[in-house]
């Protein structure tokens, strides 16, 4: 007999310390940024990136990161694991995350890389470029995964920019394992086209053997498929997960479970900063499910949430979400 989840939601990804700071497209260009993108960069770029930025914000990042906090903030009991180092930015991530209603219990990383952190470029348009020096996250690997936090949450929520080390691989396959085994769900997002071209025959095979509710944007759905027609992309994963949520940007999302679909709206707002969108429609969708919500409902608290987040600067919610929603 499965026991009742203590947590309704867990989080692995990277834990990122985010700064966020306003440039123009001359800027990005003079440094030779895709706009729009996220690019790994080394530590040296890192310092030469952060020396040419204007005035920056810190806050606690990282994809997996933000949506644990927008998740418990809707009120979701939520727990997140994820590596930092024992240092400056290490302590201010563990700060953050637990000051916003998260369970962190990840020991840090101690004498090796420094804990990561993505300089983020925003345009007056609201596009982010984003370039992530991912320094201790990349420790993360299977004895990073607490098996007893895997078992007791009712969905574990794997982030896909974790999806590159062949350590942090076979953590995802540890903890999807952990998971089925207690008789709970299993979470991925895709996170960016980039992760899925880099590893997508490894993207497939998790998705069709441990994904049971799985996130993604238009673009990332596509490249998973290898096609550029979107029905075949939905009837491609329907086969595959249980759950699927298809965000749109102002299309809104469509949410898919084996036979049956939704189209959500987008909820009007005016576009800051598209920084953690998508990460925000995820932790509404969850906590929306964590309540034993309609699968449309669930994703109108996404559309909530996501609004909420690319209306303003930062990727963490600053609104009442559950006012929001109407929770």
């Amino acid at each position: 007999m499965t026991t009742a989840p203590a947590l309704d939601l867990l989080g692995i990804g990277n834990a990122i310390v985010d700064v966020l700071a306003r440039a123009d497209d001359g800027f990005l260009a003079a440094q030779g940024m895709a706009k729009g993108a996220m690019t790994l960069i080394d530590a040296a770029a890192a310092e030469r990136i952060y020396a040419a930025m204007g005035p920056g914000v810190e806050n606690s990042g990282g994809s997996a990161g933000n949506t644990c906090a927008a998740a418990a903030a809707l009120g979701a009991r939520v727990g997140y694991l994820g590596k930092v180092a024992d240092d400056g930015l290490g302590r201010v991530f563990g700060h953050d995350i637990r000051a916003a209603g998260v369970r962190f219990p990840s020991a840090p990383l101690v004498g090796g890389a420094p804990t990561a952190r993505c300089l983020i470029l925003v345009t007056p348009d609201g596009q982010r470029t984003m370039n992530t020096f991912l320094g201790a996250c990349t420790a993360f690997g299977p004895d990073d995964v607490a098996e007893a936090e895997v078992a007791s949450a009712a969905v574990t929520y794997m982030e896909g920019y974790l999806f590159d080390p062949p350590a942090a691989q076979q953590a995802f396959y540890k903890a999807a394992r952990v998971a089925h085994a207690a008789g709970r769900k299993v979470s991925l997002t895709l996170s960016d086209p980039f992760c899925v071209g880099r590893h997508r025959a490894a993207f497939r095979d998790l998705v069709k053997g441990e994904v049971d509710i799985l996130f993604a944007n238009e673009a990332e759905l596509l490249s998973l498929y290898e096609t550029d027609d979107l029905d075949a992309a939905v009837a491609a994963v329907r086969q595959e997960v249980a759950i699927a949520a298809v965000t749109r940007s102002e299309k809104g999302s469509l949410v898919v479970a084996g036979a049956e679909a939704w189209e959500v709206k987008a909820e009007p707002t005016t576009v800051v900063d598209t920084t953690g969108a998508g990460d925000a429609y995820a932790a509404g969708f969850l906590a929306g499910l964590a309540k034993g919500l309609a699968l449309a409902e669930c994703g109108r608290w996404g559309s909530v949430a996501a609004a909420e987040a690319i209306g303003h600067f930062g990727a963490r919610p600053q609104a009442d979400l559950k006012a929001l929603v109407g929770a």
